[in-house]
């Protein structure tokens, strides 16, 4: 079903008020009215429209006044307004603040449905041509990346250096490193860019569907197959694949899959007939797969087929300089997001989280922003919204200090075990499996936890 797009109606003439709303909400719209400008402007502070139509003169603050105060909010949310006193001069005023259009009372009902789904279709255009902008960039765009370290600036250089070409590219990092956005840098400005990038993550889809999701399966080749299924290769077709936590992949299905990179085809399941693919593949992983491999975990071959190019992204506490310039653009997302006018950071926080360690990296990073965005008492973060404290580096393995902050006495037991999961849940950066690993339980254990808490 087509979501209704909301319109916010501010005018402080009860009866325009009331017939603006049924003649829109018979045109579909979700109506939303405020009966003066500086309630308009409070509506657009804690709700989300897609356009305002707003008389020029009322009691309290006009809209021209409160169009500047939407604007300083929201610029980007388009506003029409509408007055009695039809004059150039005004019409001119309105549009250089901002007003997407300008009509006149009485209203001429067409003219002003038109005009809406102008500027809406305008909007989405524009969106469009922005989404289709990021996918066909011709030059390689390293600003979508932020960090500008020396580490990260030596990656960037690699990445750009490989992503014209064809070779199998093995991405290397601990969890929430960013991997994932690496290897949509190489596909999305490869000349594989106008194809499709697909992603599997190999951790996620137990063993004996994984090998389906990957290479397909015909109809009846097991219990449930009612249809057939192309599988993930060959989705991929002429464009990228990526393998994600490739070290988790069992030694059967290694085998499978470097058939495949070896044969360039596919053998859906219960299929006889192979199937040609072009595929470029890149491969993630937070694993040690050299170490692996002399442990006899990890195909050799395999290895050696998918380490053509190595692109290893240093852990944040390895690059911490870069802290500043992610938490401040993290803040910016999850300010808009959840409407808090949040300004920054004050220098002690700031200077706290370039000292932490980030064991969870970026992923905690981003984590942690948000949580302090949402609970922050100011306009400006301080140490006490931080979920660590000055001096801390970071819990890393054994966990010293996990439950710290918690009052000891008469804590029941299942609580301390619930504040334990969460805390390193959030110290791996939400990655469950690597949570699970560093709690020393099963995947599908602390999966079960989670459910109880109310977190799954």
């Amino acid at each position: 079903m087509k979501e209704k797009k909301r319109v916010l109606v501010v005018d402080d003439d009860a009866g325009h008020r009331s017939m603006l709303k049924t003649l829109l909400s018979g045109w579909g719209y979700e109506i939303v009215l405020a009966d003066d400008g500086m309630v308009g402007v409070e509506k657009v502070q804690e709700g989300i429209f897609d356009i305002v139509l707003m008389d020029m003169r009322m009691v309290k603050m006009s809209g021209m006044e409160a169009l500047e105060a939407i604007h300083q909010y929201n610029p980007s949310l388009p506003v029409v307004i509408m007055t009695a006193y039809s004059s150039v001069e005004t019409a001119v005023a309105a549009l250089k603040k901002g007003a997407c259009d300008y009509l006149t009372k009485p209203l001429d009902f067409e003219k002003l449905k038109l005009t809406m789904a102008r500027i809406l279709e305008s909007i989405y255009l524009k969106q469009e041509n922005e989404t289709l902008k990021q996918r066909l960039g011709k030059s390689f765009d390293r600003e979508r990346i932020i960090g500008r370290s020396a580490a990260m600036n030596t990656l960037l250089d690699t990445v750009e250096m490989v992503a014209s070409s064809d070779a199998t590219i093995l991405i290397t990092g601990a969890s929430g490193t960013g991997k994932e956005l690496i290897a949509e840098a190489v596909h999305f400005n490869s000349p594989r860019k106008v194809a499709p990038f697909v992603r599997i993550n190999c951790a996620a889809i137990t063993e004996t569907l994984l090998e389906s999701e990957l290479f397909g399966h015909e109809r009846g080749a097991f219990t449930g197959a009612e249809r057939q299924r192309k599988g993930r290769f060959r989705e991929a077709h002429g464009g990228s694949i990526l393998l994600d936590e490739i070290g988790e992949m069992s030694l059967a299905m290694q085998a499978k899959l470097l058939r495949v990179l070896q044969e360039k085809e596919v053998t859906p399941v219960g299929g006889d007939k192979n199937i040609s693919v072009d595929v470029r593949v890149i491969a993630s992983t937070n694993r040690d797969l050299a170490d692996m491999v002399a442990k006899g975990t990890f195909r050799e071959d395999l290895f050696f087929r998918l380490n053509v190019v190595r692109l290893s992204i240093p852990p944040l506490g390895e690059r911490r300089e870069d802290v500043p310039e992610l938490a401040l653009y993290f803040l910016k997302g999850f300010a808009e997001k959840n409407h808090r006018d949040i300004k920054g950071f004050a220098p002690e926080a700031m200077e706290a989280m370039i000292r932490y360690a980030w064991p969870g990296n970026v992923r905690e990073l981003m984590n942690c922003v948000e949580r302090c965005v949402v609970l922050a008492r100011s306009q400006y973060i301080t140490l006490e919204d931080l979920p660590f404290a000055p001096g801390d580096e970071g819990l890393g393995e054994d966990h010293s200090g996990l439950v710290s902050h918690l009052p000891m006495k008469d804590i029941p037991l299942v609580e301390v075990e619930r504040e334990a999961v969460l805390q390193t849940l959030d110290s791996a950066g939400g990655n469950r499996s690597e949570a699970a690993r560093r709690l020393g339980i099963t995947r599908k254990t602390l999966l079960k936890k989670l459910k109880q808490y109310g977190r799954a």
